[in-house]
């Protein structure tokens, strides 16, 4: 891989934040936890894994005899439900909040962990009823509601593995991961809201199961979120979640399943069309996520309101809305809709409501924040926060820093962190009470987690350097393989370097061996033989004071191989005109050198993102090389194409 303009100037600045004094005399995880690791990996994970209740405990740790397929704690059983609910309410926690719920028309709901242990039994024994036995598959195709949780626990606490299908999917999407995992059962609602209005959920899930090999579905369990009145009935199938899971009784025993028990299968795109489905599994995924909650949110159960602004369909959702916080008894919001609606401010609204604490977002979210302006969180009171973190992909020091400073009134550790759908957990993080936090950078490996940087031959790179970053050790939420398909999971994670996982993400050490994400390999451009990130070219974008929001991707170029090709959205009041986009292209040639000025940069309103807040690069990608537009079905707003393809005439500004 070849040496890019690199991040030099914000290295340079050598910008550093230190722990709160106070947070870091209290915290969760010391230094010590980096040098028991170092000293006893296998010893580290072991106690980790005693931080949940075992029905049996394992004896051996980790089974590598078969590399790359691991089994983690492989001869333990226990339950996942019973650790995330029930052992709380035994310890004297039944009347802790677990959830806050907030509706996006503004209703509530909250459930303690004995409302929770109830609700979840009685799921539980609606699909027992049902006819779901441990090791079949459940569809959850949910909107963030409290039953989406609890379904998720009532699947895992009878050893369903359930696989949660994003609610903005179409029903062709649905059907293609019904019919993968052979789902029999679907848990859908009537709609959720979103942006305003009620939106409908049932029409897919009726459309999905029309076509060949979802038609095996044997029932349809609809929660009434909405109560729209259009939606079709089919009375042999579809059954109402408030009269099946009602009238059941609260009282089900949870039963242990092997560590290696199936927990859920999470699909993710694939390079060649088809998803791939992520397989994690129980002991090994439940103590990393645990543990990783613990120790980078410093979750402290007895006063901490922890959010996660994820959707439950996303792994994000499930390792740190579901899983990882409810495995430490922990109290948390979970919110319906969107951080616009009914305004700007609603989610400093919601911080302020309900005092959170530990607030979890992504860098989207947080650069469109900046977007709308520095005066909107400065009308709300944030003074509960104690740790911000960021997940999704990289985060520009410039939104780091306003994060921290309008976020968190400059008081706040921000932890930027590194994972995947298929490592399960978080893999690269600061350590809230440890770190010397630098922005932008997720740092070094969590203790337990070896991994770093190497170059085209495997070879690790010197500081200062780039490459692509590898995992060198198997750790316990890695995915264990892709479902139904073990070529495919070789050929895909661990083909490309010998004995290391790789799933395609560029990588820099800086001049201290810390860890910059470059994002993506294939959102790292080759312009003129230089690998150029689109993450470095992005945030010399941002880091102009007239630019809120900033989209890069590499187009063809029968010149330089591929071409510079940004999307950037204007800070408000800044004029669009062609000397703007000639001072931002200069603008990034004196950030980042010549080879990385932008060849063509278009002024847009706004940016294709998924509900998660993801930028669908691919499809700006479609638009630089004037292609017909892949799929948009995912997209919050799939009009943004539109304005986007309609401004694209007056986008030239080439040398």
């Amino acid at each position: 891989m070849n040496e890019s303009p690199s991040l030099s100037n914000l290295l340079k600045e050598e910008r550093r934040f230190a722990p709160p004094a106070e947070l870091a005399a209290n915290a969760n995880v010391t230094a010590a936890a980096y040098e028991q690791a170092e000293a006893d990996r296998l010893g580290f994970w072991a106690a980790q894994a005693r931080r949940l209740s075992w029905g049996t405990e394992p004896t051996e740790t980790l089974d590598w005899s078969n590399p790359p397929f691991a089994k983690w704690f492989k001869d333990g059983k226990l339950n996942v439900a019973y650790n995330c609910v029930d052992r709380h309410v035994e310890a004297g926690h039944g009347d802790r909040v677990a959830i806050n719920f907030e509706g996006e028309p503004g209703d509530t709901r909250t459930l303690t962990y004995a409302d929770l242990q109830r609700e979840v039994s009685q799921a539980a024994n609606a699909l027992t009823e049902l006819g779901v036995q441990a090791g079949d598959r459940v569809a959850v195709y949910m909107p963030m509601i409290p039953e989406t949780v609890v379904a998720m626990l009532a699947c895992a606490r009878i050893g369903a593995p359930h696989s949660v299908v994003f609610g903005g999917f179409s029903a062709d999407a649905l059907a293609t991961r019904i019919e993968d995992a052979d789902a029999r059962v679907v848990i859908t609602a009537d709609g959720g809201y979103r942006k305003g209005a009620a939106s409908a959920l049932k029409p897919a899930v009726d459309e999905a199961l029309t076509r060949p090999g979802a038609e095996k579905v044997r029932n349809v369990l609809v929660v009434k979120r909405t109560g729209q009145e259009d939606i079709a009935w089919h009375e042999e199938r579809d059954l109402w979640w408030h009269e099946v899971v009602g009238r059941q009784s609260e009282q089900h025993t949870p039963q242990d399943f092997d560590a290696e028990h199936p927990l859920f299968i999470l699909y993710t795109s694939g390079t060649t069309g088809k998803p791939k489905g992520i397989l994690h599994t129980t002991g090994g995924y439940l103590t990393q996520v645990a543990y990783t909650s613990h120790a980078v949110f410093d979750l402290k159960p007895e006063t901490d309101v922890f959010w996660c602004t994820a959707d439950v369909g996303w792994v994000t959702g499930h390792s740190y809305i579901v899983y990882g916080p409810l495995a430490n008894g922990a109290t948390e919001v979970l919110y319906e809709g969107t951080p616009d609606s009914p305004h700007k401010g609603r989610w400093w609204e919601i911080v302020q409501k309900y005092g959170v604490t530990v607030l979890y977002t992504a860098p989207t979210a947080i650069r469109a924040s900046m977007k709308w302006g520095d005066d909107i969180p400065a009308k709300f009171d944030l003074s509960s926060l104690r740790i911000l973190g960021s997940v999704g992909e990289p985060i520009n020091p410039e939104a780091w820093v306003w994060y921290r400073h309008h976020i968190g009134g400059d008081r706040t550790p921000v932890v930027d962190t590194w994972w995947q759908t298929e490592t399960g957990g978080m893999m690269i993080s600061p350590l809230p009470g440890v770190t010397e936090a630098k922005p932008g950078s997720a740092q070094v490996p969590l203790p337990g987690i070896s991994a770093t940087v190497v170059d085209d031959e495997a070879n690790e790179v010197a500081d200062g350097a780039g490459g692509y970053l590898v995992l060198t050790e198997p750790w316990p939420s890695m995915l264990r393989t892709i479902w139904g398909d073990d070529q495919r999971f070789l050929d895909t994670y661990w083909s490309r370097f010998e004995n290391k996982y790789f799933a395609g993400d560029g990588a820099k050490k800086d001049d201290d061996g810390d860890v910059w994400l470059l994002g993506r390999v294939d959102d790292v451009m080759l312009v003129s033989g230089h690998n150029i990130s689109t993450t470095e070219v992005e945030s010399a974008l941002v880091s102009h004071p007239k630019v809120a929001e900033a989209a890069v991707v590499g187009a063809t170029d029968p010149q330089t191989t591929q071409a510079i090709c940004a999307f950037v959205i204007l800070r408000g009041g800044t004029a669009e005109d062609g000397e703007l986009v000639e001072e931002l292209r200069a603008h990034v040639a004196k950030q980042l050198g010549p080879i990385a000025k932008p060849k063509r940069i278009l002024p847009v309103a706004e940016l294709p993102k998924t509900r998660s807040g993801k930028i669908m690069r691919r499809l700006l990608r479609d638009v630089a090389e004037n292609r017909t537009l892949g799929d948009t079905q995912t997209l919050t707003d799939s009009s943004v194409m539109d304005l986007i393809q309609s401004k694209l005439p007056s986008a030239a500004s080439e040398d």
